[in-house]
């Protein structure tokens, strides 16, 4: 290499992304949200043109599903437009939720700056400054059917040109569990000297899985629901003259999803609830610079007023004045929902160590949780008889380990309120 250079690294834009499931949202909120993904799309562009990026990646999930929307497509097209302007070239691969030959797919007319790589086989090409010096050398692979169940990584190959490679692939590496195994493949494929840089798509939380070579996941531009929280964004990449690389993470996300948590434990009335709730949703906010906020608490903890939080209707009601108080402080803030995860102010370890049904409940419980193949093995066994129901299994089959511990954390604390008064000794039922 003889120069160095600058490019960007975004994936998963989900563009026209529906946002199901917040028809309780005020419409300004509401509206802002269903346009987020486009808003984080813009600054993207924004960025590419304000860090004079030598060109851009963007590693697959343009759209948010086959079908994709005319809307969104003429949106990227325009994005694309802007760039070239700019004179920024755009490297693009399709993955499983926009694949090449699936689905609706406008006629339009592409900037020439732009390559879309197909889905036959791994395709590169080498990229040129603005004075057409050879900086980079990048290749890449698009899917061509939803489910692409082959490693595509045998397609790449070190060029052996002098110029950094950077490889652009949708791809789950080690089969993470919370993504379709699509296009799986394994860390050891990614670094035996293909690339310099590979520029991966379909996992939406961003991570640097090595380094020399560099192996990342930028993340999606925009989360979509409470289970992506946090910042989301893109990476600015900056390669040296003699091939180091720099990473720098730039949020673009215009909505942003938190979870918070807040222990009961030293509270004893409901007004020092309200306050320390209201607290953690100011803290939100602030974090998010200036974005709306969707929020999701979470109430854990022992104290005394697990009893009222369990009252029907207390969080709704809770939930309901929280999200007036925001709107009439001009806050950009929605509570998305109230989620109880709090026990009676008594000690679980003392309970299950005492004889008696609720002490040998406990116990079995403690050791159905203890790893996840004994938690799994446990809820299969407990819920075999809604298997046989077509819609129950259905819904069943999408639950997982996490889900698993939190039904067992809950139904132990019923248990608790239900028995623990007498702290479930004397009663014969351990015999």
């Amino acid at each position: 290499m003889t120069r160095g250079f600058r490019f960007i690294h975004a994936a998963d834009l989900h563009l026209d992304s529906p946002f199901r499931g917040l028809s309780g949202l005020p419409d300004g909120l509401r509206e802002r949200v269903k346009a987020s993904t486009f808003t984080a799309l813009d600054r993207l562009v924004d960025l590419a043109v304000r860090e004079q990026a030598d060109f851009v990646v963007v590693s697959g999930d343009i759209y948010d599903a086959k079908d994709r929307s005319l809307r969104a497509q003429l949106r990227f097209q325009q994005a694309l437009e802007t760039l070239a302007g700019h004179g920024v070239p755009a490297f693009v691969v399709h993955g499983n939720h926009d694949p090449l030959h699936d689905g609706y797919t406008a006629k339009l007319r592409w900037p020439d700056t732009v390559k879309v790589f197909g889905s036959d086989e791994v395709e590169s090409v080498v990229v040129r400054a603005r004075d057409g010096e050879p900086i980079a050398r990048v290749s890449g692979i698009s899917f061509g059917r939803s489910a692409v169940t082959d490693n595509l990584t045998p397609g790449f190959v070190r060029h052996n040109d002098g110029l950094y490679h950077i490889g652009v692939l949708h791809a789950n590496v080690d089969g993470d569990a919370g993504h379709d195994n699509y296009a799986p493949c394994s860390l050891r494929d990614l670094t035996g000297g293909q690339a310099d840089y590979w520029a991966l798509g379909h996992i939406h939380s961003r991570r640097v899985l090595h380094e020399r070579p560099w192996v990342v996941y930028p993340g999606n531009l925009q989360g979509r629901h409470v289970r992506e929280t946090g910042p989301r964004g893109c990476y600015v990449v900056d390669v040296a003259a003699g091939g180091e690389t720099q990473l720098r993470f730039q949020p673009l996300d215009d909505v942003r999803w938190e979870v918070r948590e807040l222990s009961i434990a030293g509270l004893e009335t409901e007004q020092q609830l309200k306050d320390a709730l209201e607290e953690e949703l100011e803290a939100a906010c602030t974090a998010a610079d200036g974005r709306a906020v969707l929020a999701r608490l979470s109430l854990t903890g022992r104290g005394p007023l697990h009893a009222a939080v369990r009252r029907s209707g207390w969080l709704a009601g809770l939930a309901s004045a929280l999200r007036e108080s925001a709107a009439s402080g001009g806050e950009a803030l929605w509570i998305e929902s109230i989620e109880d995860r709090t026990g009676a102010a008594v000690s679980r370890e003392e309970l299950a160590a005492k004889p008696g049904f609720l002490g040998d409940l406990l116990r079995l419980a403690s050791e159905a949780g203890e790893s996840p193949e004994q938690l799994s093995a446990f809820a299969e066994e407990a819920l075999a008889p809604l298997a046989g129901q077509p819609q129950l299994a259905a819904l069943l089959s999408e639950l997982g380990p996490e889900e698993w511990a939190a039904w067992l954390e809950e139904a132990e604390e019923l248990a608790i309120d239900l028995l623990a008064e007498d702290g479930g000794t004397e009663t014969g039922w351990s015999e």
